[in-house]
């Protein structure tokens, strides 16, 4: 049975959720800071504090001060908070990922003190030395729930198995399921994930990292992929009077004015996610061409510098919009790519598309 915590919500607060801070503590301040977030808020941090970004212990840490001043912030785990556990274990698998990720806690964690993981000599040794200096903080993330209920929400970072009692999920499932909003749930709550980046479950609709909010699957999915996507963000979902809102923070500051009103054509949206990246050509055009996504069978026009040949076929490079936005005159939009022929990639109010150079 999973560790879960009941949360009785006072419905007259205002509840904020966030999820997937991946050791951004810049984002994370700035977001609460512009919410002008004080201890009549409700803050539910919904896991993956850790991990890709620079400063996770900056993260714990900060965290764990808020929750010792106020009780009205709730914080669970996430797949990217619990990696500490390999070590506890003996599990030597951590070692190669330690070696890759550089950006990680447990790296973090040497540095402060001095010591590469080439000092160890054994994990048993690497074992010894977290818990001698960082057994305040293990403990702390170790006694994390998997998940908070309330009356209306279930607040977990993945997600649940279709099972009747949806605390029976596994814990690997709780932190760790992909693609959740693609399976659905049969809990009588409103469950509310990060984990999987929302822009993932758009590739057919314009590209956005904003909260994907379905009522009626009783699902909500909050993680805008900071840390994992170029134009990702961190996402706060704000629930307040029996009504939904959201805002975000990203790293993007170059900030531009559109000068010049541009109108999208209806067919020119969706988003290139991992791992969907093979394509098959079909209509090459002089700025985007358009291409049969192998991998879901659908049709997107991908910008050409972006398309690569390789040995087994035609790819898409990385993540990428495939959506024309729709501008007007004196809108503020922030600049993501502006190295590409004819068009520049922007963003605006967490969608992000392309739109003719000459609006700029």
């Amino acid at each position: 049975m999973l560790n879960t915590k009941f949360i009785h919500l006072n419905q007259e607060k205002r509840i904020i959720f966030t999820s997937d801070i991946h050791g951004d503590l810049e984002l994370l301040k700035r977001l609460l800071s512009n919410l002008h977030f004080s201890d009549q808020d409700v803050l539910f941090i919904n896991g993956d504090m850790c991990e890709k970004g620079p400063n996770s212990l900056g993260v714990i840490r900060y965290l764990m001060e808020l929750t010792e001043q106020t009780a009205k912030v709730h914080v669970s785990q996430g797949n990217c908070d619990v990696l500490i556990q390999y070590v506890l274990d003996e599990n030597d698998r951590i070692l190669n990922y330690m070696k890759k990720q550089k950006l990680s806690l447990l790296n973090e964690l040497l540095t402060e003190q001095g010591k590469v993981l080439d000092d160890f000599v054994s994990i048993k040794d690497l074992r010894a030395f977290y818990l001698e200096h960082y057994w305040k903080e293990i403990e702390w993330l170790r006694s994390l729930p998997a998940a908070h209920e309330t009356e209306d929400f279930i607040i977990i970072h993945a997600g649940i198995d279709q099972n009747e009692n949806w605390k029976e999920t596994s814990l690997q499932n709780a932190l760790s399921l992909p693609a959740f909003y693609e399976k659905g749930h049969v809990a009588d709550k409103t469950v509310i994930v990060g984990h999987w980046p929302v822009i993932n479950y758009r590739p057919t609709s314009i590209s956005n990292n904003n909260p994907l909010i379905d009522l009626d699957r009783k699902m909500i999915c909050i993680d805008g992929g900071n840390r994992l996507k170029t134009d990702g963000q961190l996402n706060a979902l704000i629930f307040e009077n029996g009504c939904y809102s959201n805002t975000y923070v990203d790293h993007l500051y170059e900030m531009i004015l559109i000068q010049y009103s541009f109108d999208s054509p209806s067919d020119y949206v969706g988003t290139v996610t991992y791992p969907n990246y093979h394509l098959k050509k079909l209509v090459e055009q002089d700025f985007f061409t358009l291409c049969e996504n192998v991998n879901l069978g659908i049709q997107q026009w991908v910008k050409n510098e972006y398309i690569i040949e390789k040995n087994d076929g035609i790819y898409c490079k990385d993540d990428l919009s495939t959506t024309l936005l729709s501008v007007a005159e004196g809108e503020q939009v922030f600049i993501i790519d502006d190295s590409c022929a004819g068009y520049v990639l922007i963003k605006k109010n967490g969608e992000v598309g392309w739109v003719p150079r000459g609006c700029l």
